[in-house]
C-alpha cells in the first residue's frame, strides 16, 4: 500500500471514529462541557499532581490548560494550591463533586465503548480490541521524541533505575545506577544522554560516552517493554548514531551480554560488526561496533522495519 493510501486510511478512521465517540459534540456524552475539558476531567482524576505535569501528560498548551482549569474551578470540579514542596508549583485534584463527575465520565464512556462493541461477535470484538491496541501503541511511538537531558535528571534515574531492575530479573548482576563520574561522561560536550517519555513516563533510554580517537559508546540503552514491537529500539539506536556523528565521532561501539539475542540480532541488523573486547567490563561478553556515515569507509545503518523483543543492553 503506497504512503497516500496509508494517509487516506488514517484520515478516513479518524474522521469515523471522531464522529462515532461524541468528540465533535459541544456536550461530551451528555456531560455539560466539549471534549476536551472533559479529557482535562478525567486526566486530574485518574492521576493528580502539579499543572506541569498534567500539561506534559496532555501535551496542550499552557494558555488552553489554564482557560480550562479556570473553568472547571468555577464549576466547583477541581481546587487548585500550592506545592508545598515548592512554591513554585500548583497543584491540581478533584473536588468532591469533581470526584462525583468523574465518576459519571468514567460510567458513560464504558457505555459508549461497550455501545460500539455491541453488534459485533465475539471474534469481532477480539479483532478489535487487538487491532485498536496496535494502532494505539503505533500511534504513540510515532508521536514519541527523544530529548537530551541530564543523566542525573529524574527522568533519566528512573528510566536507568528501571533497566537495571528488568536486568536484574535476568541475571545475577546488573550496572549501578549512575554515578556522578558516569554523569559527567554522559553530558555534552563530550557525551549525551536521551530519554523518551510518554503520558509522563520514561519510556526509553540511551547515553553516549566518549572513547577518544573518534570513538563513541552507546551506554544503558533500554525500550520500556511494553513498547517493545513497536520499533523503538531501532530508533533510538539511530539517534544515538546521528548525536554520535554530529559531535564529530566517525565510530560507535558498544557491549552486551551473550545471553541478550535479541539485543545482539538488533545490532548485527543495524550494520554493527563483532570485535575484540575494548574495554574491562567483566559482564560483557560481546563487542560492536559500526563506521557512521561518511566515515572512511562507513556506511549507513540498513532500513529495518523488523519489530524487537527482548531487553536492550548496552552496559
Amino acid at each position: 500500500m503506497s504512503i497516500d493510501l496509508q494517509t487516506a486510511v488514517v484520515r478516513r478512521f479518524n474522521r469515523s471514529y471522531t464522529q462515532r465517540i461524541g468528540a465533535l459534540e459541544d456536550s461530551f456524552l451528555g456531560m455539560g462541557a466539549p471534549l476536551g475539558t472533559m479529557r482535562l476531567l478525567f486526566e486530574i482524576g485518574f492521576r493528580s499532581g502539579t499543572v506541569t505535569d498534567l500539561r506534559a501528560r496532555t501535551g496542550l498548551d499552557a494558555g488552553y490548560v489554564s482557560r480550562q482549569l479556570k473553568r472547571l474551578t468555577e464549576d466547583g470540579l477541581v481546587v487548585l494550591s500550592t506545592d508545598p514542596a515548592d512554591r513554585r508549583r500548583r497543584l491540581v485534584e478533584l473536588t468532591a463533586l469533581g470526584r462525583e463527575r468523574w465518576n459519571e465520565l468514567e460510567t458513560r464512556s464504558a457505555e459508549r465503548a461497550q455501545a460500539l462493541l455491541e453488534p459485533l461477535t465475539d471474534r469481532q470484538r477480539g479483532r478489535l480490541a487487538r487491532a485498536l491496541a496496535e494502532a494505539d501503541l503505533l500511534v504513540r511511538a510515532a508521536l514519541l521524541h527523544f530529548e537530551t537531558v541530564d543523566p542525573l535528571s529524574d527522568g533519566a534515574r528512573s528510566a536507568v533505575g528501571r533497566y537495571v531492575t528488568e536486568l536484574a530479573t535476568l541475571f545475577p548482576f546488573a550496572p549501578g545506577e549512575p554515578s556522578e563520574r558516569d554523569a559527567a561522561e554522559l553530558r555534552a560536550p563530550s557525551g549525551r544522554f536521551v530519554l523518551a517519555v510518554d503520558d509522563g513516563e520514561p519510556v526509553a533510554c540511551g547515553g553516549l560516552r566518549d572513547l577518544g580517537d573518534g570513538v563513541a559508546e552507546i551506554k544503558r540503552m533500554w525500550v520500556h517493554p511494553g513498547w517493545r514491537g513497536a520499533g523503538l529500539a531501532t530508533r533510538l539506536l539511530r539517534h544515538l548514531e546521528t548525536l554520535a556523528a554530529e559531535a564529530g565521532h566517525t565510530r560507535v561501539r558498544l557491549d552486551t551480554n551473550e545471553h541478550l539475542e535479541a539485543a545482539i540480532a538488533l545490532y548485527q541488523r543495524a550494520g554493527y560488526r563483532q570485535v575484540d573486547r575494548y574495554n574491562e567490563n567483566p559482564d560483557a561478553t560481546h563487542f560492536f561496533e559500526k563506521r557512521l556515515a561518511g566515515a572512511p569507509d562507513g556506511a549507513a545503518a540498513p532500513e529495518d522495519p523488523g519489530t524487537y523483543r527482548g531487553v536492550v543492553s548496552s552496559r
